[in-house]
Formats: C-alpha cells, structure tokens, sequence
C-alpha cells in the first residue's frame, strides 16, 4: 500500500505524463481535431422531469474546455447539435477518402499523432470539423431544437416588393457568431497556429458560400406574383466533396526568417517556392498546410496501413495497396430482385444468388 509520500510522488508523475502526451496549443478544442469521443452518444431518454438537467450529462461527455462547457450548458439543443457535428463530419470525411490510402481513420492514437503534423490530411479535419459544426447549428436552429436562435430573417434580401419572407431559413448569421465564439481564437504566435486557423475558418467559408434562396410562388393560376423565400445551406455531401477539392490543391506553406533579427518572421504566410517560376500565395479559401504527409502505405503511429484494405480492381488497387499486389476472394451472395409492385404498397422480389470477386490488398 502506498504512503503518502509515494502516492503523492506517483501522481504528480502521471500528471507530467499526461500533459506531455496532450496536443500541443494549436490543437483546437472541438470536432475531429479535439479531443472528445467521437462515438455516437446515445440521446436523452431521461424521464421529462429530469429532462432540464440532461443536456448537462451530455455537456460533461464530452472534453470541453470551460468555456465550451460552459455555452454548451446554457442551451439544451447545443449538446445533441455538438454530438451531430461530430457524427456528420466524421462520416463525410470518411466518405470522401473512403478510396484513399488514407480513409480518415480516426482511431484516438492514430488521430492524435495526426494533429501533432500540420500534414494537408491535418488541415481537411479543421476544416471539415469547423464546417460541420457551423452546417449543424444552423439546421438545429431552423429545426426549432435551439431556445436561442430560430429561422434566418435575412433582412438583406433584394427586391423585397417581389419577394414576400417565409418559409424557415437556416440560421447561419447566429451560427457562425457561436462557432466563432465556441472554438475562440486561438493564439497566432507561430506559423502551425496561424495555418489550423485558417484552415478552421475555411471551412465555415465554403459553409457561407453554399448558401441557396429558395423560393416558392404564389398567385392566380401559377402567375407567381409573389414568392415565398428562405435561405438554406449546401448539403453536406456537397461541403465535403468541395473541401475534399482544396485538399487535393492544397498549398504548402512556410514562415521567412527576419534577417535583421535572425528569427522567423511570421507577419504573413507565404508559399514555399514550389518548382516554377514564382510562389503562389494561398487565398483564404486554399487548405494550406506545412509538413509533408506520410505514404500511409504501412501500420504506423499515424494510420494501420492499407494491408487487407478492400480496393476495386482497375480503380484503385494498385494505389491503395502501395505496389505490393491485392488478393482475389470469390463469394457467392444473395441479393432480392425482379421486384414488382402487386397490390397497393406490397412489392415483391425473388432471391437471386450471383457469384463476386473482392479484392484485398496484400501485407
């Protein structure tokens, strides 16, 4: 049994190894970069007496700051909408990546190491973390699932005479103003901080970007004298495939050293001398990042592989398995079909069998 002394001793050792083993401080604090489980928690089923003080179980889930837990607390939509946040991204990314050597694992180690390189694979989980909070809150605010906000009013909508305000816009004024707040600003004293907030800020761009006006007519006989008009954003899907765009484009960037002083002068980033004529300097809708990402071909601290990963053939084998060859499997599989509709909503179907090929890549 430990005295004291030891145990004191002990913990204070466990302390220093868990702050060492923490992100560094431009780690943001929410989504895939943060640190909180990205596993699905489960929603409230708490009996409605009880259902007030839910939301704050929910809150303490997950690894917040103080001031994070704090405006989480104060709103009992804002719990389930973060918890949406996380879901929806982490689906998408793995969605788009999903014929990559890397798919988006996002297994704790795996994601940790990640976020400790500013890898271009680094700035799309800013970005798309960023976007899916920003995309989530609006919709919850337009769902009627928030106490503090509700439909966009849009007030600047031109031609108002023709145009008659209904329907429940998204909300993005109101979300933007609490992503921008919930995730704050994180300090610019060194290039990888200044590059994860432009790459956080990205994301809520292409999320502005994709804002539609959509309008419904009304009149004699469809004259369509009057339109009934609300804002809505992009679907996600559609957020993702554009971000996955500018990570494919990404810019490599880097810091210039102050002759005068000798240190490195972060006033501006500038994009390191690629091979041509010229640098190119990011828009502030380009992913940029500052390291060079690994192969991913092999089980590292930053992802398992690609050993036995499934691949399609003439697609991406070869890609994915890195050169080393893929196995064949063949399996016989029963799917329904020749389907038909006989009576009202009864559709029937008949069970084929078929035999397919699936391919794996080699270790």
């Amino acid at each position: 049994m430990l005295d004291g002394h030891l145990l004191l001793g002990w913990l204070s050792f466990t302390i220093i190894v868990l702050l060492i083993n923490l992100p560094g401080p431009t780690t943001a604090y929410f989504g895939l970069t943060g640190n909180e489980p990205l596993s699905i928690l489960p929603l409230n089923t708490e009996p409605e007496d009880t259902a007030g003080k839910a939301h704050y179980k929910l809150c303490d889930r997950l690894k917040l700051e103080k001031k994070q837990r704090r405006m989480c607390r104060r709103d009992p939509g804002v719990a389930e909408t973060l918890m949406e946040a996380i879901s929806m991204s982490a689906l998408e990314c793995q969605y788009q990546f999903r014929f990559e050597r890397w798919n988006c694992t996002l297994e704790g180690r795996y994601r940790a190491s990640l976020l400790k390189r500013g890898f271009k694979e680094t700035a799309f989980l800013y970005a798309i973390s960023s976007a899916g909070l920003t995309h989530a809150m609006a919709k919850a605010c337009s769902a009627g699932r928030m106490e503090r906000c509700t439909c966009d009013e849009a007030p600047d909508l031109e031609n108002r005479k023709a145009w008659q305000w209904g329907g429940c816009g998204d909300n993005l004024k109101y979300s933007n103003k609490f992503v921008k707040e919930f995730l704050g600003k994180k300090s610019n004293k060194d290039l990888r901080a200044r590059v994860d907030l432009h790459n956080t800020n990205v994301g809520m761009k292409v999320i502005k970007a994709g804002v539609e006006t959509t309008c419904k007519c009304h009149g004699v006989s469809g004259s369509c004298t009057v339109q009934t008009c609300w804002r809505q954003l992009s679907p996600f899907h559609e957020i993702g495939k554009q971000l996955k765009q500018r990570y494919e484009t990404s810019l490599k960037v880097g810091s210039t050293t102050n002759e005068a002083t000798g240190e490195a002068d972060i006033s501006h980033v500038r994009m390191q001398p690629p091979p041509g004529p010229s640098d190119q300097i990011p828009r502030t809708t380009d992913l940029i990042h500052i390291d060079d990402s690994p192969s991913f071909c092999r089980m590292s601290k930053y992802s398992p592989g690609t050993s036995a990963r499934k691949c399609y053939k003439d697609k991406n084998c070869e890609s994915i398995c890195c050169g080393r060859g893929h196995n064949t499997q063949s399996r016989v599989v029963t799917r329904p079909c020749q389907c038909q509709v006989r009576w009202c909503c009864y559709v029937e179907c008949k069970q084929c069998t078929q035999r397919e090929e699936v391919y794996t890549c080699k270790d």
